[in-house]
């Protein structure tokens, strides 16, 4: 069968991969063609835009790139149209996705999957009527999405895993590398690390980075080391790290988990990553306006928490340092706790078991492919059927 996949930005691209070759897996004559990335590109397949051509974020860059963003989207309806894919497969990335499941609906009969849901349990819950409207199935890959989707809207969605849960566990699996190994490897000092996730995004690392240096800057019994994000220069860090006693690793952010005794996360899927390493944490999100965030936090949005952590076992298990509060002397505070507060340190860990039992078995792209050929050969069916009355 011939797969259409759209990512639009790097976890996308990690996840869609591991979909691509799970499908393939099931579906031997499986086809694909994506906007996309490189990780789906090694998988195999035609790439038709590269992610980065898709990914901008914020009111201002969305504004100025107006003409670029609607070009891609024409792109992209001209080219499922052509291709005619036996389904059009959509990984996150609502407000490019949700544009062209609506188009795709109304104008083709091709079915349209959506892997790894739109967040619209937190914001724009609106975009639910669309949902429903426009996507053939939904495939969640947080637990409790189904009580959301299937309980207060009434839209049957197929849960089928987590994916970063399949990810940390092959790589603590295939990985044995010992603490003195990965320092001497990277060249850093014999002391305990509090390890720094300062976000995958320009805008993140440049909010959230400078306060986090300062707080861990405080604890000098152990060393800074900076998980770099994939896509952002060396030298963007260097505006933020300024004369900070930090080592900056990239493309090692599971290994630096692995051996970190503390981490300060900003808010994503790094929270349950962190997690899953049982490594201690602090989420810190610096937003501008802090006050005014607070306030539509507290009025507006339509959960309690942001981090993945919290959501998954509905409970305070991190604690969440977001607009107002986060600032040094919060950040430092909660940090010394996580060092050095054992009775802290167990609880957060046990906290941390009851998210892994909420997420259940590895194996959500195997889970997920293993659906789609199965709906999709249904679909098959019926349509011989129809076509034979």
């Amino acid at each position: 069968m011939k797969y259409y996949l759209i990512v639009g930005e790097a976890s996308g691209d990690l996840h869609a991969s591991h979909l691509m070759a799970a499908l393939k897996e099931e579906d031997a004559q499986a086809e694909f063609r994506f906007f996309g990335g490189d990780l789906m590109a090694a998988v195999g397949g035609t790439p038709v835009k590269h992610y980065k051509e898709l990914a901008y974020m914020g009111f201002i860059p969305v504004l100025l790139h107006l003409r670029t963003i609607f070009a891609n989207m024409r792109r992209c309806k001209e080219d499922i149209v052509a291709w005619q894919p036996d389904v059009l497969i959509l990984v996150d990335y609502p407000g490019f996705n949700l544009d062209i499941a609506k188009f795709v609906r109304s104008h083709t009969s091709i079915p349209i999957f959506y892997y790894i849901s739109p967040k619209v349990w937190a914001w724009k819950e609106y975009r639910v009527k669309n949902i429903k409207r426009d996507v053939d199935a939904l495939f969640s890959i947080l637990p409790f999405e189904v009580e959301f989707f299937e309980g207060k809207h009434h839209y049957p969605i197929q849960y089928v895993g987590n994916p970063t849960l399949d990810e940390v566990t092959s790589f603590r699996a295939s990985r044995s590398e010992t603490f003195d190994e990965f320092v001497r490897a990277n060249g850093l000092s014999s002391k305990p690390i509090i390890a720094l996730l300062a976000g995958s995004r320009k805008q993140e690392i440049k909010d959230n980075l400078p306060d986090m240096l300062r707080a861990a800057a405080a604890f000098p019994d152990y060393q800074l080391v900076l998980a770099g994000a994939p896509g952002i220069p060396p030298e963007y860090y260097g505006r933020y790290v300024g004369n900070a006693d930090v080592k900056i690793i990239f493309g090692r952010t599971y290994s630096l988990l692995q051996q970190a005794e503390a981490a300060l996360v900003t808010s994503g899927t790094a929270t349950l990553e962190t997690a899953l390493f049982g490594v201690p944490q602090a989420v810190c999100y610096h937003t501008p306006i802090g006050k005014v965030i607070a306030f539509l936090k507290r009025h507006i949005l339509k959960v309690k928490y942001i981090s993945l952590v919290n959501l998954i076992a509905n409970r305070e298990v991190v604690k969440e340092l977001v607009a107002d509060t986060m600032t040094v002397e919060q950040i430092r505070a909660e940090l010394k706790r996580l060092l050095y507060d054992r009775e802290y340190r167990r609880r957060m860990c046990e906290g941390y078991d009851e998210v892994k039992t909420r997420l259940g078995e590895a194996g959500a792209p195997k889970h997920a492919a293993r659906e789609m050929v199965k709906r999709l050969t249904n679909l098959y069916f019926v349509k011989k059927q129809k076509s034979m009355q």
